[in-house]
Parts: C-alpha cells; sequence; structure tokens
C-alpha cells in the first residue's frame, strides 16, 4: 500500500498551488479571461493548466506549510498581484472605452445608452462599439498572451513569500489610473478636434444665414462628421493600445 507523508505532499502540491492562486486572481479582473460568457469551471482548468504547464520556467518556490501562518500573507499576495496584473490589462481596454466615451459626447449620441450584461453597467453606444473593437484587438495582437507571460514572469520580479503592499508600491498601479485618462484624450483628440470644427462651422453659419434651422441639420452633419472621423482613426488604433500593453508589461515585468 502506498503512503505519503505530509511534507511529500507539500512538496508536490506548494509548487503549482502559488503559481495557480496568482493566474485564478489574473483571471478574476483580466479582460477575455473575465467575461461571464466563461464558465468558472474552465477559468479554474484554464488556471490549473497554465500553473501547471509554467512549472519548468518558474524559479524554486519556497516550501510553506498549508496549515502555516505564512500560508495567509503568500495566498494573499499571490492572489493579490494576479487581480494586479488584470486590472492593469483591464484599464488598457477602459482607456479605449472612454475615449469612446467623450466622442460619442461630442456627436450627440450619449443618450443611445443601454445595458451591457457582460461588464454590468450602462454603456453609450460609441463607447461599447469601441471596447468591443479593443477587445478584439487585444485577441488578435495576442495582448492575451503577454498578459499570461507578464504573470509568469512576475514570479521572478515579485517571488512569493514577498509582501503585497510592497509588490503594489513598486508597480504604481494608482499610476496606470492616472495615465487611463490621458491615454483616452489623445486617442479621442483627433476625433474631438474634427467636431469641434464642425461645430463651429454651424454656428458661424447660424449667425450668416439665421433663417437656417441649425438645429434641425447640425445633429445629421455632426453625426456624419463624427463617423468619418471614427472611420478616419480606427485604421490608427493599434499603436495607441500596443504601446498601452508594453507600459503595463513594464510595470510587471520590469519592476519599475
Amino acid at each position: 500500500m502506498l503512503t505519503f507523508t505530509e511534507a511529500q505532499l507539500t512538496a508536490w502540491l506548494v509548487p503549482i498551488l502559488w503559481p495557480f492562486l496568482r493566474v485564478l486572481g489574473l483571471f478574476t479582473t483580466a479582460p477575455v479571461f473575465s467575461s461571464r460568457a466563461i464558465p468558472v469551471r474552465a477559468r479554474l482548468g484554464l488556471a490549473f493548466m497554465v500553473a501547471l504547464s509554467a512549472q519548468a520556467v518558474l524559479p524554486a518556490v519556497p516550501l510553506i506549510a498549508v496549515d502555516s501562518p505564512l500560508a495567509l500573507g503568500a495566498v494573499a499576495q499571490q492572489v493579490g498581484i494576479g487581480m494586479a496584473i488584470g486590472f492593469a490589462a483591464r484599464l488598457i481596454l477602459a482607456a479605449i472605452e472612454l475615449a469612446g466615451e467623450l466622442v460619442g459626447l461630442q456627436m450627440g449620441l450619449n443618450y443611445a445608452s443601454f445595458f451591457d450584461p457582460i461588464s454590468n453597467a450602462q454603456a453609450s453606444a460609441v463607447s461599447r462599439f469601441f471596447g468591443t473593437l479593443a477587445t478584439l484587438l487585444f485577441v488578435v495582437i495576442n495582448g492575451h498572451v503577454a498578459v499570461l507571460m507578464a504573470v509568469i514572469k512576475s514570479f521572478e520580479v515579485f517571488p512569493i513569500g514577498g509582501g503585497l503592499m510592497d509588490a503594489l508600491m513598486r508597480v504604481r498601479v494608482h499610476e496606470l489610473g492616472a495615465e487611463l485618462f490621458s491615454s483616452a484624450l489623445w486617442i479621442a483628440m483627433p476625433m474631438i478636434g474634427l467636431l469641434l470644427f464642425v461645430n463651429l462651422m454651424l454656428g458661424i453659419i447660424s449667425r450668416v444665414a439665421p433663417q437656417m434651422n441649425i438645429y434641425a441639420i447640425g445633429f445629421p452633419v455632426t453625426l456624419t462628421a463624427g463617423m468619418a472621423a471614427i472611420a478616419w482613426v480606427l485604421p490608427m488604433l493599434e499603436s495607441p493600445l500596443v504601446a498601452l500593453i508594453d507600459r503595463m508589461l513594464a510595470g510587471f515585468v520590469g519592476g519599475r
């Protein structure tokens, strides 16, 4: 009859347990992986498969007993770092969605909002369009693979057994939130500038020819100009998205 000691079970399970928890924390907040369309069992199985497949490249894992007082801190560290990586990746798509909100506000389409069951929030049509397009582009340029590589490389920068707060302070996730607004403004700036010019021209026309009903022609002109601006900017959306992904990877892989 085969028998196993507690030390043997700990040596077998611990090297997989901590990467599994960090990857599972990533799947809780990361785009695409955290979608409600993916069942919880599928996330658990995928997280275990990633943790098992990464054993060959992971650094040596300290043997922390599951019933020791240090285990609770290790669990908090793994889940916290994984959720921070996923949250940083989610901020990338949030910047694109915020740019869509700004453009929709200038186009007068912010009233066309609906409930998004995936994000469980109210979203405008333009913002949802930008968000869906950014998600598809995120997958096409292998952003989801880059996020998985980031969580694997993070074991070298933030080894198991360190402090969670120290890791978050080194990454400075709050700065990523601040860059969200600046990045969204830079993405939306060409479209906002074009719509501002159109509104200025409509204002001049209303002063030159006051007999014209500027409200009747203003909305279709603004809507047409906004759609043309979106079609003009969308082919260039890859560059800021890649720059934001590199910025996110620099924090967790480079350990700024």
